[in-house]
């Protein structure tokens, strides 16, 4: 799929531009292209520290970077590869436990670059075989794989023996690659399944669980559910997980959302289960504290683009744009919250997505949809959202940028005397504009 990364970098752009020149971008699953590529770099994805990989529609960003709050917690070095970015590429890339440089960025692309004529290979797999080469030729103690698309057939699923799987929460999303049913799109996540490595997972429905038991019989892998293997729960404001091995207690995570118990207790279950880096209690413990993932029910800070906003304002950014994501969302959004009122929306999202199914579980929380466009991107018209609006009786406006959008918020609260709480979302590639424009890159 198109994923039209810049960079302010002159020597990473000039890799970028070869690579949009290079590869049909083709939207092809397949495990041939990458590995023919990492055969002509030397296999580096077989010279890796344990990796831990990850798939799932919702939560496997989030779940990555638990599990790389915790290992970093115990003193451990670790590599991480995840998508898509939100400000700069190289967020993509991080080399034991540091945004890899323009530089070296720059190098690593131009590597790939230069073995991959005749490959035909898309742009996340020269970027995979970039960060492979990378994580190979630096020492780390640990390696986080998040999967772009899917799983079974995901350019990170080459990756033969890792120290455990997991899969994080499912939903319908990206049917045209993964098909049009739940458990189809189950089966290829659990694709990442592999012989002797554990296969972690949340705990699912009837039909879902019995396509994660047929994915580890097939893969020879120990299945480990929630709900059997392990369990959690919060209570009295702590997150409490049980296995067999004990039970743990620690903080409820500082990433927003109710969702996010889950995506540690993943994190919790997936570190317990596999055998290859001992991980403490007490850096298990620190992890909910530590994880930060950007866009993600992130509450953003004073900057450029917000400040029109009144004093005492709250905006909140999300990157969320299938239906339940939708749904944590909702949970999030309680009345308490929202101190009885509603929530003005700034929207936009990818013509691809189900943009009903995600709005309808929090629409009767919303005051007025202001609606972006997704530069260089297709995307949902203003229409679109105006007759959604128009069916709960909510406002809907169009906007040309952010700056606006946020200046008629600003405007609105000013006449009618009240300080707004706001939502900015629908989309991670809005998501890495908005934060461009505030001045808040990730790190």
């Amino acid at each position: 799929m198109p994923d039209h990364a810049v960079s302010d970098d002159a020597a990473v752009q000039a890799q970028l531009d070869r690579l949009w020149s290079l590869s049909p971008g083709a939207d092809i699953l397949g495990l041939e292209r990458i590995t023919r590529l990492l055969e002509r770099l030397g296999d580096p994805h077989r010279a890796l520290p344990p990796v831990f990989h990850v798939a799932g529609t919702n939560g496997k960003g989030s779940t990555c970077a638990f599990l790389r709050a915790a290992l970093e917690a115990d003193g451990r070095t670790v590599h991480v590869f995840t998508s898509p970015h939100l400000v700069r590429f190289n967020e993509r890339i991080r080399v034991a436990g540091q945004l890899i440089g323009d530089a070296a960025l720059a190098r690593y692309l131009e590597r790939v670059l230069d073995i991959a004529e005749g490959v035909n290979a898309s742009f996340f797999e020269v970027t995979t075989a970039a960060a492979f080469l990378a994580f190979a030729e630096h020492d780390a103690d640990a390696c986080i794989m998040e999967v772009g698309l899917g799983g079974r057939l995901d350019a990170t699923n080459v990756i033969a023996d890792p120290a455990v799987c997991g899969v994080a929460q499912l939903g319908i999303d990206h049917q045209a690659f993964l098909g049009d049913t739940i458990e189809q799109i189950a089966a290829e996540k659990a694709g990442i399944a592999k012989r002797d490595a554990p296969l972690v997972t949340l705990r699912y429905a009837a039909p879902i669980q019995h396509v994660m038991q047929e994915a580890a019989d097939r893969a020879g892998a120990r299945w480990i559910a929630q709900g059997e293997a392990w369990d959690a729960a919060t209570y009295r404001d702590r997150l409490h997980y049980r296995d067999a091995s004990g039970r743990l207690e620690t903080p409820l995570p500082r990433l927003a959302g109710a969702h996010q118990v889950q995506n540690a207790a993943l994190a919790f279950a997936m570190l317990r289960h596999q055998d290859r880096l001992p991980v403490s209690e007490a850096a298990l413990k620190a992890a909910p504290l530590w994880a930060q993932w950007p866009a993600r029910l992130q509450r953003l800070e004073a900057g450029p683009l917000i400040a029109p906003l009144p004093a005492g304002s709250t905006v909140w950014l999300d990157g969320g744009h299938n239906a339940s994501a939708g749904e944590a969302i909702a949970a999030y959004f309680t009345q308490d919250r929202l101190e009885s009122g509603k929530i003005d929306i700034i929207m936009g999202m990818l013509a691809n997505k189900d943009v009903d199914s995600f709005l309808a579980p929090f629409m009767s929380k919303v005051a007025h949809i202001h609606v972006l466009p997704v530069p260089g991107h297709d995307h949902h018209p203003a229409e679109r959202f105006a007759a959604i609006a128009n069916r709960h009786g909510t406002g809907c406006t169009a906007h040309d940028r952010p700056h606006s959008a946020i200046a008629a918020v600003a405007a609105s609260a000013q006449r009618a005397n009240r300080v707004p709480k706001l939502l900015i979302g629908g989309s991670l590639y809005l998501a890495g504009e908005i934060l461009r424009l505030n001045a808040q890159l990730p790190d």
